[in-house]
């Protein structure tokens, strides 16, 4: 009795072997490479007083490429929505030819360079670009513009919204479907309330996700923009911009308020998400 007790109390200490080294070891590194940098760029600004952040609360261009950021990070990761969901309804749940390389394609934006990314659609929705001279033709540009930003975050968003809702949608058994159809639902109705709201939370959690990844994009953004300030400027574009002038105060004070923008975003959703997840349990009691 005595060693079982002493054997449970063991477990109850240490859950993994070697469980403290790991903690300490994960509390390290996450200190080292995301508390840290993190503190820096919080405490950078201030470090000249308040003059920097006036400086820059004042400043009309950086107020227009943070719109310009939120606005397109928003719209694309919104259009990602459905196409993302209807992509992934195709992988899961219909047997394509080549649906295996359609799988790995989608994680493509997540190994490609970003710049790479961004010079192929320069290329390809350019004035003399594969896509871009017909639609020209038709009175729309793409390339250089607000269009091309959302372009190119679509891009960069897309697996985010696919690979959150898959595992969900992979859970959820065909059955139910089934059933719905049996009692009497079309196909429309099988798909607003059996299986969106299923998958609700996943979908949040996705665009949250391509959301935030939009905001910070830079490298898939720039060839395509166009960069005109006021107009076409993101805000990462505009921190380069700064240091490039050599105006390190003024960088770090707008990479300072697009860090607290962002987190109130991603709080914002995080906080969406939780309720969506307690308005489908509570409905299910």
């Amino acid at each position: 009795m005595a060693e079982a007790t002493l054997s449970l109390r063991n477990r109850t200490r240490d859950p993994l072997p070697g469980f403290r080294l790991a903690l300490f070891s994960t509390l390290l590194w996450i200190g080292l490479i995301v508390a840290l940098p993190l503190a820096a760029l919080v405490l950078r600004p201030w470090q000249e007083g308040l003059s920097a952040m006036t400086t820059a609360l004042h400043d009309g261009r950086m107020f227009a490429a943070l719109r310009v950021s939120f606005l397109t990070a928003f719209l694309a990761a919104l259009i990602n929505v459905p196409v993302g969901l209807l992509l992934t309804w195709t992988l899961v749940r219909v047997r394509l030819p080549g649906r295996r390389i359609v799988d790995a394609l989608i994680d493509l934006p997540f190994a490609i360079p970003t710049a790479v990314t961004g010079i192929t659609l320069a290329t390809l929705y350019g004035p003399q670009g594969w896509l871009g001279k017909p639609l020209a033709h038709l009175g729309i540009s793409i390339a250089y513009s607000t269009a091309g930003i959302v372009v190119a975050l679509m891009f960069v968003g897309l697996p985010f919204i696919v690979r959150s809702v898959e595992p969900v949608l992979r859970g959820l058994p065909p059955e139910q479907e089934e059933a719905a159809g049996l009692l009497g639902a079309s196909s429309w109705q099988t798909v607003w309330r059996v299986v969106l709201p299923s998958l609700l939370p996943a979908t949040v959690s996705g665009f949250g996700l391509a959301f935030a990844r939009g905001i910070g994009e830079y490298g898939s953004v720039i060839f395509i923009a166009g960069n005109q300030p006021f107009r076409t400027e993101i805000a990462p574009l505009l921190v380069v911009v700064r240091l490039q002038e050599f105006d390190y105060a003024g960088a770090t004070s707008i990479a300072f308020i697009l860090l607290v923008a962002s987190m109130l975003c991603l709080a914002s959703v995080a906080m969406l998400r939780r309720r969506v997840a307690r308005g489908l349990i509570s409905g299910v009691n």
